[in-house]
């Protein structure tokens, strides 16, 4: 069976590791009940009933400490805390001086573990841990990187105990920072979760709003293990097309299996834009390649602000990417699509049939006994079908799908377009509560995640809905075994789930983090 490689961390950031595959080396533990819980945003705002904020994926240590990015105002403000992992006990906090960019659904604040230096070798050998098991961990050392104002990058070692070495870095020079800290905390904003890889470099998009000493425009940064820093425009990341503006907003940088590649969104910083999907030197940040995001019956994709989609590397070096459709929205009843290519980018593969405001999870074929077909991994990815949207019906769905063969296209849209060619669906399961408000007798209530953890262990996915609940869908038998209640329910953005080091399955729902288990 294909598992993640064994990260450092058990649970680095946005969509577990390097490659957002959200595919777990820890088997879960079973939905029996709430562990403990604790907020995530002290002053949440509704807006017409509904929270319109992506909450930053937490972390989680080797030892078993949760790390949490906390939003403590109305419109902004940011601090971590880390927790225990057995207990829920609040181990230590850090403020931050972070800024959120131009926005209008709430960004993430998105973390990232990772090894500073001088931290010791480890082995990359795959494993798979059953949950619970005490299985000795080597002994690393771990870094907290944290955004904070100016485009700054804060760390904290020593993760796991309450206090330890804390700095602060600038990738376009601390000594250019100290001596404009004022005008650099107005012109620029990190917009994108940290991404981190193997040697301890970190990568990232930000923002620029005017003139500064350092020249500085929207683009990526990249901050190495020994604190010096890099950048490249986003404008000369899409060949210096003078459309494109800034990185695709909460668009997490990902790293290709031998981490050589960096893979990055750039858009023309509308809230309904376009862009295109971007390969560059993960040493040097100069750019590779590139391919122009189009929707798949014709015309440039839709690149949304509010979207918290991220590229996706699989176990072959394939990218995934999910953009909104053309003519936004409703030309394909706001499902959007997944877009699929080759490594280099130099071809477009069959693309999925939804990828609005989602990052595919990995799913190793032999996790679903019913496959009988050639790829060695399929995908898993929201699959909603909006009520009132286009032709939507409200039927709202999980599907696992090949990313190596096809069919026709079961949301063509209500236009007169041909329906296009999409990724087979290998399972799909309909949401489990009825919703028919809106008029349609089949509506239930919509999958709430952007990124889905799979548990290899007991081939399952953990997967939270709209309705309040989370639910264990068992892929050997395309059932939804297991649902544990966390809230009445709440229309939000949507928001990961994960496994920790114990086999505690984390969830987000309503503002509050729920640590679930036996």
């Amino acid at each position: 069976m294909f598992l993640a490689a064994l990260p450092l961390f058990l649970w680095s950031g946005y969509g577990h590791d390097a490659q957002h595959t959200a595919l777990s080396t820890v088997g879960a533990q079973a939905l029996n009940g709430i562990h403990w819980s604790t907020p995530l945003d002290m002053n949440p705002q509704l807006a017409s009933g509904e929270l319109l904020i992506h909450y930053g994926s937490p972390a989680v240590t080797a030892a078993n400490t949760v790390l949490l990015p906390i939003k403590t105002g109305a419109t902004g403000g940011f601090a971590i805390e880390a927790h225990s992992g057995a207990s829920g006990a609040l181990i230590y906090s850090l403020s931050t001086d972070y800024t959120l960019p131009p926005h209008n659904w709430t960004p993430p604040y998105g973390i990232v573990l990772s090894s500073p230096s001088n931290a010791p070798a480890i082995g990359r050998e795959s494993r798979l841990r059953s949950p619970g098991r005490g299985a000795r961990e080597p002994k690393i050392a771990e870094r907290l990187y944290y955004p904070g104002a100016g485009g700054t990058v804060y760390y904290r070692d020593a993760v796991d105990s309450a206090t330890g070495p804390a700095g602060q870095i600038a990738f376009y020079g601390n000594a250019v920072y100290a001596a404009n800290s004022a005008l650099f905390n107005n012109a620029v904003q990190i917009s994108s979760p940290l991404t981190a890889d193997s040697r301890g470099n970190i990568f990232f998009g930000f923002v620029v709003q005017g003139a500064n000493p350092a020249n500085l425009t929207s683009g990526i940064a990249r901050i190495s293990n020994d604190g010096s820093g890099t950048w490249v425009s986003a404008q000369a990341l899409a060949g210096g097309d003078s459309t494109i503006s800034q990185g695709a907003l909460n668009c997490a940088p990902a790293l290709s299996r031998d981490e050589s590649t960096v893979y990055f969104a750039v858009s023309n910083g509308n809230d309904f834009g376009t862009g295109y999907l971007v390969a560059l030197n993960s040493a040097s940040l100069a750019p590779m390649s590139r391919v122009q995001l189009m929707d798949p019956r014709g015309g440039l994709a839709t690149v949304s602000a509010d979207s918290s989609a991220s590229p996706m590397v699989g176990p072959d070096g394939d990218v995934y990417y999910g953009v909104l459709e053309n003519t936004c929205c409703g030309s394909h009843n706001d499902r959007g699509w997944m877009l699929h290519f080759n490594s280099t980018l130099t071809q477009t593969k069959i693309p999925g049939s939804f990828g609005w405001d989602d990052t595919p999870s990995v799913v190793p074929a032999n996790l679903v006994p019913s496959y009988s077909g050639g790829s060695s991994y399929l995908i898993l990815v929201k699959y909603n079908n909006y009520a009132n949207a286009g032709s939507g019906d409200g039927v709202n769905k999980l599907a696992v799908l090949d990313p190596n063969a096809s069919q026709t296209d079961e949301y063509p849209g209500p236009d007169a377009l041909p329906a296009a060619q999409v990724m087979r669906e290998v399972l799909t399961v309909t949401g489990a509560t009825p919703d028919p408000q809106h008029g349609f007798p089949n509506a239930v209530r919509e999958w709430c995640i952007n990124t889905a953890v799979i548990d290899p262990v007991s081939k399952s996915a953990l997967v939270n809905s709209e309705d309040g609940v989370i639910y264990r869908w068992d892929l050997t038998t395309n059932t939804l075994t297991q649902r544990l209640r966390l809230t009445a329910g709440l229309g939000e953005a949507y928001t990961p789930t994960l496994i920790g080091q114990d086999g505690t399955v984390y969830a987000i729902n309503d503002a509050t983090l729920f640590a679930i288990g036996n």
